[in-house]
């Protein structure tokens, strides 16, 4: 159970352990502590402030009327809370992250060092465009790399993350449909099972009805499937290439000319594009418009709470409506282009306050630098080598829900082989953390049942991947003993045991509460 705080009560619960044999509740350096509302003291504060002058506010009835309720800390107690929250969190710098279809790809240091150059640290977006030559002009590279790695004719830089790229391309699409003076007519996207819950939530929320198509016995999309589905209504596919059971469509070339041939457009979803870059170009594909995610094909941050990036590539039945604002080349250096009345095409509007993220844009080219075209080509193939490794090394224990056939980036498998076992997905997932592992994703997509997607990147040494495999296969033949107790509680060496997951997603405690002070027993 949780208390009203949301915290384990108890070690059969999910607390941390049964006994530390520690006063403290430390394991050496795994240290332990109260929350920081607990051990923060209201009425002070590590800072002084002065006191303000007198002023009228100008939030009329929304004004706080009592206090703020935030802990005040020391500057060390500050620091301590923070290092220590950050040593109980998992990330690609720790080990080995094989969180399928989310690309979690080594960050280099040294795009980290470029993104911290004066002028694209500091950069404002108020700033004089004659101020910012330097800033315009790596984003006119960076777009000139990115429509070159996809055989598209422009790009929109301005989106700031992969789904927010899906609502620009989209919206691209529509624009073009409604200049076609088709947009009554035009409404119905096509969508494959196994696409991203984004691409139909995108779709639904610019005005599109969303129509199914069924993927094959061997996880990809056939052409007499989509034309089974497309008709004078059909605005656009939807398709994700690879997909998301981590295979390469092989018939996008006809599914793209059936679309073409009634009219309609083809949205590729660019999530996996980190496995064909520097091998295929969407647009030599029919591809009209796919967003590129930074963070899995570039290795710019992934998440992070706001630094993300979704450019957009166009095909040229596109370009004309891309969204301001957008760098171009003007008399006197490069200009940015920020109003539609400026422009020369028909831009659908704007999607976004301003630019972009430079940060991300940086650390991208960065990236697109020191490899070369050779090296981002390598990288694709050792992505997908890397897949396959893990594949073939737990073939013989785990089940493929399509075949014991190459994959692309991601290997995918079910849970077929852990009937009888008394052990789920969510068990065997729970167990990796024990071992030193995030765990992979799981339960998705869901053409597969109890899915297990692996994706290793190509970042990782054939010596990690023996570990990995080697660690996968003790798991594996654990649950098949029946050792199902190894299992049904874990982790059990996590700083935090398993939660009720569904209670907390359906009874969440979205504010902490101090707790009532116990009453000592009458004597």
């Amino acid at each position: 159970m949780l208390n009203r705080q949301g915290r384990p009560t108890s070690a059969g619960d999910g607390a941390i352990t049964a006994d530390t044999g520690t006063f403290t509740g430390n394991r050496a350096l795994l240290q332990e502590e109260a929350l920081i509302f607990e051990s923060g003291r209201y009425e002070t504060t590590g800072v002084d402030f002065d006191e303000p002058e007198n002023f009228s506010p100008r939030l009329g009835g929304l004004a706080r009327e009592g206090d703020i309720g935030l802990p005040g800390l020391s500057e060390p107690e500050t620091m301590r809370h923070f290092v220590r929250l950050s040593q109980k969190n998992y990330g690609i710098d720790t080990g080995l992250f094989p969180l399928g279809s989310c690309t979690m790809k080594h960050n280099a240091r040294l795009n980290e060092r470029m993104a911290r150059l004066p002028g694209f640290a500091d950069v404002h977006p108020l700033q004089p465009v004659s101020s910012v030559q330097g800033a315009l002009e790596l984003m006119d590279e960076l777009s000139r790399y990115l429509v070159t790695l996809t055989g598209m004719t422009s790009v929109a830089l301005s989106p700031k993350a992969g789904a927010h790229g899906e609502l620009c391309g989209m919206m691209a699409i529509k624009a073009a449909i409604d200049a076609k003076g088709e947009g009554e007519t035009r409404r119905t996207v096509l969508v494959p099972e196994s696409a991203h819950g984004t691409n139909p939530a995108t779709a639904a929320l610019i005005g599109f009805k969303v129509r199914t198509v069924p993927a094959d016995t061997d996880g990809t999309v056939r052409v007499q499937a989509v034309k089974d589905l497309i008709g004078p209504d059909t605005a656009a596919i939807m398709l994700t290439n690879p997909n998301t059971c981590g295979l390469f469509e092989p018939e996008i070339v006809e599914i793209a000319r059936a679309l073409h041939d009634a009219g309609a457009y083809f949205y590729c979803d660019g999530a996996n594009f980190n496995a064909i870059v520097g091998k295929a170009r969407p647009g030599d594909l029919g591809v009209d418009a796919m967003h590129i995610n930074l963070h899995k094909t570039f290795s710019t941050p992934h998440g992070g709470g706001g630094p993300g990036s979704g450019p957009v590539v166009l095909s040229q039945r596109l370009a004309p409506f891309a969204p301001v604002p957008f760098v171009t080349p003007g008399a006197e250096g490069l200009i940015l282009v920020e109003h539609e009345k400026d422009a020369d095409e028909k831009p659908f509007g704007r999607i976004t306050a301003f630019h972009g993220q430079m940060g991300m844009y940086v650390r991208a080219l960065a990236y697109m630098l020191s490899h070369g075209s050779d090296g981002m080509k390598q990288a694709s193939e050792d992505a997908v080598l890397n897949a396959n490794y893990i594949r073939a090394g737990l073939r013989d224990l785990m089940s493929q829900p399509f075949g014991d056939k190459p994959c692309m980036h991601e290997a995918l498998f079910d849970d077929s082989w852990l009937k009888d076992t008394g052990v789920s997905t969510l068990d065997f997932a729970k167990a990796m953390i024990d071992e030193g592992y995030h765990p992979m994703t799981v339960y998705f997509p869901l053409v597969a049942h109890g899915a297990m997607l692996v994706e290793p990147t190509e970042s990782e040494s054939k010596s990690s991947l023996d570990l990995f495999i080697a660690s996968m296969r003790d798991l594996a033949q654990a649950a098949k003993r029946g050792e199902s107790e190894r299992f049904a509680q874990a982790p059990f060496h996590a700083p935090r045991r398993r939660l009720d997951e569904t209670r907390a997603a359906r009874q969440p405690i979205l504010k902490w509460t101090p707790p009532e002070p116990m009453r000592e027993a009458a004597e």
